[in-house]
């Protein structure tokens, strides 16, 4: 069976990094705990778990300190979860299935990443991340923000899931600076870099930079295929913002020069034909939503509720418009399937009980 170190970056976590090794500790072999000046209770707290905690000086680069992390790893694989991750227990007996069946060649588990939740706890974003990662030095990270390890090597995917749980907001500027501080000093941003800068910036609202930044993105030809999808979708929604909507529009069909569409990009150009009481049009791309496969594996982000809940209740609205008020309510009967606790789907069941339809 394969010994696991788990890795742990904390800085001021006092809040959440017991909750976090309360649902790791008992799965791994050895925890490895860098602080990067915590003024908290935060080493105290992890001190209860590992004699194996250990100073940094942060330098603004995200991968140098989780590659210090991984240079105090001595199990085969290493681990790292954020202080505000956990394990549920639902993921834990899996955990320990995995330890006893991997593969001794399995090089890099990729576990999926929830990051958001809907009202009653159920994943609406999340994507695959490298997880458990063999300790040898051909796998460091790369990136001083939004770092990744490259992926190579003998990989598998487990339906296991880290659960990224929220308890206080991070500085929300933080990685922003950082961007600009790695420009300030005349380094190159690699593709990858890039598009999260220019998702940075779109955070900020600085729409137009974004852009700007995004399209230089798009118009390499380096950068992963699902980063210049998701690229066109962030380019998107700044011309929104911009009230520039046909500009909007372009972004989202060009995403279709790289790939076959993703249901998120089928249910905003639905939005904008929706919006614009252009029906047909918007049913045909709410149907060509749910027709699409959902593909956890290609490395981008995913949001499930495009797959079916989103289309299926957005069609519900457009037959309704349409004057199809059977067809609309069919629809609506098949979001609630999906979430009977949808407030939207409550809503449109009182409005449809109101009619004698037949």
């Amino acid at each position: 069976m394969p010994t696991i170190s788990l890795c742990m970056i904390v800085k001021d976590e006092e809040m959440n990094i017991a909750r976090c090794l309360d649902s790791a500790a008992s799965l791994v072999d050895e925890i490895i705990i860098v602080d990067t000046g915590s003024k908290d209770q935060t080493v105290e707290i992890a001190s209860k778990y590992t004699s194996k905690v250990y100073s940094y000086l942060w330098n603004d680069d995200f991968s140098d300190a989780r590659n210090y992390s991984f240079s105090k790893a001595s199990m085969d694989y290493c681990m790292w979860m954020d202080a505000d991750d956990i394990l549920e227990n639902t993921e834990k007996e899996k955990f320990l299935q995995l330890k006893e069946t991997l593969s001794p060649d399995v090089d890099i588990v990729m576990m999926k990443y929830h990051t958001a939740f809907d009202e009653v706890g159920k994943p609406s974003f999340s994507y695959f991340r490298e997880r458990w990662i063999r300790n040898c030095s051909k796998y460091r990270w790369v990136g001083a923000v939004h770092e990744v390890i490259p992926p190579s090597g003998s990989i598998v995917y487990s339906d296991i899931a880290v659960s990224h749980k929220k308890i206080k907001v991070q500085d929300p500027d933080r990685n922003l600076n950082i961007y600009r501080k790695v420009l300030a000093e005349g380094k190159h941003l690699e593709a990858r870099q890039q598009y999260y800068y220019g998702r940075e910036l779109y955070y900020h609202k600085q729409y137009e930079e974004a852009v700007f930044v995004l399209q230089e993105f798009l118009l390499s030809e380096e950068g992963w295929i699902e980063n210049k999808i998701e690229a066109c979708l962030v380019c998107a929604n700044c011309y929104n913002h911009l009230d520039k909507e046909q500009s909007a529009l372009n972004a989202l069909l060009r995403s279709m020069s790289y790939d076959m569409p993703r249901a998120e990009i089928c249910c905003e150009i639905g939005k904008y034909f929706l919006d614009h009481g252009n029906y047909s049009i918007a049913a045909y791309w709410y149907e060509t939503a749910l027709g699409r496969p959902q593909n956890e594996y290609s490395g981008g982000f995913v949001l499930p509720d495009c797959y079916d809940y989103i289309p299926l209740l957005q069609l519900c609205v457009c037959f309704d418009k349409l004057g199809n008020r059977k067809l609309a309510k069919e629809y609506n009967e098949k979001a609630g399937a999906c979430k009977p606790y949808s407030k939207a789907y409550l809503y449109n069941k009182q409005y449809f009980d109101s009619f004698q339809i037949t």
